[in-house]
């Protein structure tokens, strides 16, 4: 399992567009992206839309619902969250969702899975949020049991946070599904990749970048891993325009806190950037969201046909 070239759905919100014709749209960008070049679409697993996207009460879509109907409305695409709030479900019930994910899809289906972050979903919905290295505990004492369960293995662990007792996981479609890790953070989530991922999506500042890539190979080396079986993403902010103007308008809407994180310009310019500083900094793949027009007709085949050589 690799993605090379990712497209990611964070945005539920279009103008001129009532909700009985919200999903029309969201399939509308898998597909484009699908017969565009991009090996995977991807969705945030949130229930309230993010600060620097737009406002709380924006519309946000149950990530698991939403691909299981994506996996119906496309045929070659990997489906995947960046990535799954631990906190949100029980372990086990979460391998059973992403293996029916995966039966229902013919095989697409990856684990994208991180600890949690935004607290007001949790105080609002009622999930714990608790402290940063408690949600690293629960993190990785959900990786124990979700692992094996991926691999048709019975999971058992007396946890702390969580309990399974031999859950079993049938029915499977492979071997094993791969899992993906998302975030940056060098002691904790770096350690648990080289443990139990296939996949690491690195989400951080770009300038950063070259350092994560090399930690992310010390962590690997030193349980004994060769870092070349871990593969890697970066999530990328697209604010892509036709012309330069059109990409500088739509780059001002971006909080200033997050545009280390953001490539500006025309589709060619932007993949000329990417080419640069992230596939230049090691990193195998890359995953891009188009924010602010991406649900608008051949924007994402327009960044798909830039970026697909980039990646091969």
């Amino acid at each position: 399992m690799t993605i090379r070239l990712g497209y990611q759905i964070p945005n539920f919100t279009y103008p001129d567009v009532g909700v009985e014709h919200l999903f029309d749209t969201v399939v509308a960008q898998a597909r484009e992206a699908e017969s565009s070049g991009f090996d995977t679409v991807l969705v945030m697993d949130h229930f309230y839309q993010l600060p620097g996207i737009g406002a709380p009460e924006n519309a946000m879509l149950e990530a698991y619902t939403t691909l299981g109907a994506l996996a119906s409305a496309t045929s070659t695409v990997q489906l995947s969250t960046l990535v799954t709030g631990n906190t949100y479900r029980n372990p086990a019930l979460l391998a059973k969702t992403v293996t029916t994910l995966d039966v229902v899809s013919k095989g697409r289906a990856i684990l994208g899975i991180g600890a949690g972050w935004f607290e007001r979903e949790h105080h609002d919905f009622g999930f714990e949020f608790g402290t940063f290295g408690q949600r690293f505990e629960r993190l990785e004492e959900a990786l124990t049991i979700i692992a094996p369960m991926l691999k048709g293995e019975p999971a058992s662990l007396d946890g702390k946070w969580y309990t399974a007792r031999g859950a079993i996981n049938n029915p499977r479609l492979r071997p094993n599904i791969p899992i993906m890790l998302g975030g940056s953070g060098e002691q904790k989530t770096f350690r648990l990749a080289a443990r139990f991922a296939d996949h690491m999506n690195i989400i951080c500042d770009v300038d950063d970048l070259p350092r994560k890539v090399a930690v992310l190979r010390q962590r690997c080396e030193e349980i004994g891993r060769d870092p070349a079986t871990l593969a890697t993403s970066y999530l990328v902010m697209g604010m892509v325009g036709d012309t330069e103007q059109e990409a500088k308008e739509i780059g001002e809407t971006i909080p200033e806190d997050r545009r280390n994180r953001a490539f500006l310009g025309t589709a060619e310019q932007v993949a000329e950037q990417l080419g640069e500083r992230v596939l230049g900094a090691g990193i195998d793949g890359i995953t891009i969201n188009l924010i602010r027009n991406g649900h608008r007709p051949g924007v994402v085949a327009r960044v798909g046909a830039a970026l697909k050589p980039l990646v091969g």
